[in-house]
């Protein structure tokens, strides 16, 4: 636990920063009031742009310290010490004068929050320097935020009810719990449990001969075993890659506009990171081959080995923001280019930093310790890999992957089928000239020398008067084709020859390559800051380097130029400052996306903002402990995974207690299990493993999706003709792949996705929402995925379960919801099938105007059945099919309690 006294500074600390106690008015009520920790934090926010930062002082004013307040500007001092009345800046701020209408306005507290000071003699809690330098930029206060003090192992408390503590965390958690009178809620039950952890660690519902087993299983490892066996499932890597997709902001388009220009070998690092994932790769690696995989390659990037092909396609992690550089134009090019750069820098800085680090690129951040200076040193660690000034458009970035003997092996082949094609059209000459020698004999003698003349000139070459000699003798016009067309043996003979060029040509090696992030070696382009954020007014140059609130250049070596590699070396300097173990941010933010994903709600709420403006950590030394640990033990996820999922605080049942939601009504300090929906993919992915149709193939190009003619985005292949749809092109079962593969366009998202809250990545996302809105049910009733499904599960069940309604009932109960259904649940849903049925079996016609095939009523949800489907026109078939859609509308498919 936290000392008294460290406890008495984080206090101290939170009350200081913007947005909570004084510095926002609500701590309006306290005796003291200091400029370093009350009010400059509201200068900084609405006057420090104005009054400070921006080399121009407006009316010669500068509020960064308190002297130079008192010395006031070309009206005089700005305050009165003891006299609000007579201050200036009092007055100005509570007339509304200040400051100026476009700026954010203060509130009457923080006004009068700045009253108070001024009238308690506008007090410093320290001497102030003489000159304001960059190291003044920053004051201790900010320097003392808990986010960036130095990562520490915290020592596990002790608490009273110590039988309900499984693992450190659940010490931690409790002692919480137990400061409120509160304690844990019972645990969940098996199938709960087993629901939650398999969703949790596959994104897919577990099966019923899983469910069953694990009920069974008394042993007391049983719930570890079950972690174990779905850590190592593929599934595990695809679920847990396609978090990270989310912080990456993984798309397989440009964006930028409607253009949105497909990225087509993006889908390489999507596998990386699924492979990654899977593979347990320490996440230290990870981030740093993401960061700098090129520079642990030499250049020039040729006849790659596998391992420098991944390490090469790691860095698509740099890649994924819009980047609309190909297709704007020449007047919004520079703007363009800067935009695809501060987008990157977004991407690194939420992903690995928790911090809004671009709020610094115009100005400095109004909230946190990050001057504009620091935005663009920050900025140069990247710019030799971008470098706008000698922009590589994304077809130059691509990185061929084949090898010399590859290329070899394709040359040789192309001349081996070049070969074949001589051959044939050798043959096919031969024979049309065997065709015209007989055609000629017909002809009068006259002609024949002209008309042989004729023919044997090209086409493109041919005078009129011989085209319309060979036009008034079509007999002698001879061709193979209109040779081979008449002759159906002849068509056979010349189909083999061209298959074998064709077949012998599809054995070459294809080329393919990979999307990265390189340098040129030897570019290193200076980094300005702009004015203002304006790239077309740079000002001072600047050298690369971490963030000073995290690290001084002093501990933290950036370098211009690492003279043992070719490339800058810069990204790797940081890449390795950022996996060291000492840097304060990066093992927290990480452990707490993870916490986020398992229990729903990060111990810092705001995943991608650990900064001022974020949320407060519930559990402060349980997150230091997390990441001390994390970033120890070799930074192992599936650790971790152990760690979170086998503590009493996850098994906890979500039952809810009258006296706790009283005290803690968000649940914010864990007393029970917060009920969570399914996310676009766990939905889409549990209703095609239900109904039996889940394709498991993994990895390669993605899914391609179309608009469909009612402008819905579908999954499909375009097939437009004077833009007009074509015949729909076989799928041969990619559309039913998990949804990690399905291509992510940002003008065209999947709608089935989207409906359910799937992420827009502008530029990435650091944490999902979930929505419950009217779109949702409505696809549920209509849409034609959900309908087609439900007909398959319908003809599932009925192979498993036979014709009896009760067997039915039951096992579309347990391949959709995942668990064993009550007798009242079964009642209700025989009950349900018996109605519905008798409704269909109303709406069936007689037998002599009865169809072969009867199609499955709309009003009831349902669509109508091809003709191989014959079963699905019986009426209790048709039940079956609505039954499916009533199950996975329910709240007990749509949530993991």
């Amino acid at each position: 636990m936290l000392r008294a006294g460290a406890l008495q500074t984080l206090i101290v600390l939170l009350l200081a920063s913007p947005g909570v106690g004084a510095a926002s008015g609500k701590g309006a009520a306290r005796a003291d009031v200091l400029f370093e920790r009350d009010i400059r934090p509201i200068f900084k926010t609405h006057c420090f742009h104005c009054h400070g930062e921006d080399g121009q002082l407006k009316a010669g004013l500068d509020l960064r310290l308190q002297r130079l307040a008192l010395q006031g500007g070309k009206h005089g001092s700005a305050i009165v010490p003891g006299k609000p009345a007579e201050s200036l800046l009092v007055q100005k701020l509570r007339e509304g004068e200040m400051p100026p209408e476009e700026k954010p306005r203060l509130t009457p507290q923080q006004i009068e929050l700045i009253a108070r000071w001024v009238e308690q003699g506008a007090r410093v809690a320290r001497p102030e320097p003489q000159a304001i330098s960059e190291d003044h930029l920053i004051t201790d206060e900010e320097r003392n935020y808990w986010a960036f003090q130095p990562l520490v192992a915290r020592q596990v408390p002790a608490v009273r009810g110590v039988y309900r503590v499984r693992t450190p965390i659940d010490a931690f958690v409790l002692a919480k719990l137990e400061e409120k009178g509160l304690t844990f809620s019972p645990d969940t039950d098996r199938p709960t449990l087993i629901r939650r952890a398999t969703f949790d660690l596959t994104g897919l519902p577990p099966t019923p001969a899983e469910v069953k087993a694990f009920v069974a299983d008394t042993s007391a490892d049983a719930f570890e075993h079950v972690i174990d066996r779905l850590l190592a499932s593929p599934r595990y890597g695809e679920r847990w890659g396609r978090h990270w997709l989310d912080v990456a902001g993984y798309a397989d388009s440009d964006g930028y506009n409607e253009v949105d220009t497909e990225r087509k070998f993006a889908w390489r690092y999507r596998d990386y990171v699924i492979k990654s994932i899977q593979a347990d790769m320490p996440f230290d690696q990870f981030i740093v081959e993401q960061l700098a995989g090129d520079e642990l390659v030499k250049p020039p990037y040729e006849d790659l080995s596998p391992a420098d092909v991944e390490k090469l396609t790691a860095t698509g992690f740099l890649r994924m923001a819009p980047d609309g550089s190909a297709v704007a134009p020449a007047a919004d090019k520079k703007a363009v280019l800067n935009q695809v750069i501060a987008d990157e820098i977004k991407v690194v800085s939420t992903a690995l930093l928790g911090l809004t680090v671009g709020c610094a690129q115009c100005h400095d951040h109004r909230y946190d310790p990050i001057p504009q200076v620091d935005y663009f040193r920050f900025r140069a660690i990247f710019e030799p890999a971008y470098d706008a000034k000698s922009w590589r458009l994304p077809q130059q970035r691509l990185i061929p992957l084949l090898s010399d003997a590859d290329r070899q092996r394709g040359k040789d082949i192309e001349a081996q089928a070049a070969k074949l094609d001589s051959e044939r059209k050798k043959w096919e000459d031969e024979l049309v000239e065997a065709e015209f020698q007989k055609q000629l004999a017909s002809i009068a003698e006259n002609l024949r020398e002209p008309l042989t003349k004729a023919f044997k000139t090209p086409v493109a070459k041919r005078t009129a008067a011989q085209t319309k000699l060979l036009k008034a003798h079509p007999n002698a016009n001879i061709e193979f084709g209109n040779l081979a067309s008449a002759n159906g043996k002849l068509r056979d003979e010349q189909k083999k020859r061209l298959d074998a060029a064709a077949d012998l040509r599809a054995t070459k090696p294809s080329e393919e390559f990979v999307a990265a992030l390189t340098e040129v070696p030897g570019n290193l382009p200076p980094t300005h800051v702009f004015n203002r954020g304006d790239c077309d007014q740079p000002k001072q140059a600047v050298t690369p380097a971490e963030l000073r609130i995290l690290g001084s250049p002093s501990v933290v070596a950036i370098p211009e130029k690492d003279k043992t590699i070719p490339t800058s070396g810069r990204r790797l300097a940081y890449a390795r400052w950022l996996t060291s173990g000492k840097h304060p941010l990066v093992g927290r933010v990480l452990v707490n996306r993870f916490w986020m994903h398992h229990l729903g709600r990060g111990i810092v709420a705001s995943p991608g903002d650990f900064g001022t403006l974020g949320e407060r950590p519930t559990h402060p030394e349980l997150l230091d402990w997390l990441a001390a640990d994390f970033t120890a033990n070799g930074w192992q996820l599936k650790r971790l995974h152990k760690q979170i999922m086998l503590s009493t605080v996850y098994r906890q049942s979500a039952r809810h207690d009258a006296a706790q939601d009283a005290i803690d009504p968000d649940n914010k300090l864990l007393g029970h299990w917060s009920l969570r929906r399914l996310d676009a993919e766990q939905f889409r992915d549990a209703v095609l493993m239900s109904s039996g149709k889940l394709n498991e193939k993994m990895f390669g190009p993605p899914v391609p999706v179309m608009n469909d003619p009612f402008g819905q985005v579908v999954i499909g292949k375009e097939n437009l003709s004077a833009g007009r749809p074509g015949p729909v092109l076989p799928m041969n079962g990619e559309d039913f792949r998990r949804s990690v593969y399905v291509q992510f366009r940002r003008s065209r998202p999947l709608s089935l996705l989207a409906t359910f809250d799937s992420p827009s990545m502008e530029p990435n996302c650091e944490a999902r929402k979930a929505s419950t809105v009217a779109p949702q049910s409505l696809l549920l009733m209509n849409n034609e995925f959900v309908i087609d499904r439900s007909v398959e599960l319908a003809e599932r069940v009925r192979a498993e379960a036979g014709p009896d309604a009760v067997a039915q009932a039951k096992r579309a109960w347990q391949l959709a919801i995942g668990n064993e259904p009550g007798d009242a649940d079964v009642e209700d849903l025989r009950r349900y099938l018996a109605e519905q049925t008798a409704r269909f079996e109303a709406r069936k016609p007689s037998a002599r105007t009865q169809p072969a095939t009867q199609p499955v009523a709309k009003a009831a949800g349902a669509k109508t059945a091809p003709a191989t489907k014959p079963s699905m026109s019986e009426p209790s078939m048709q039940a079956l099919g609505t039954l499916g859609q009533a199950l996975w509308s329910s709240n007990a498919f749509l949530y993991i309690d």
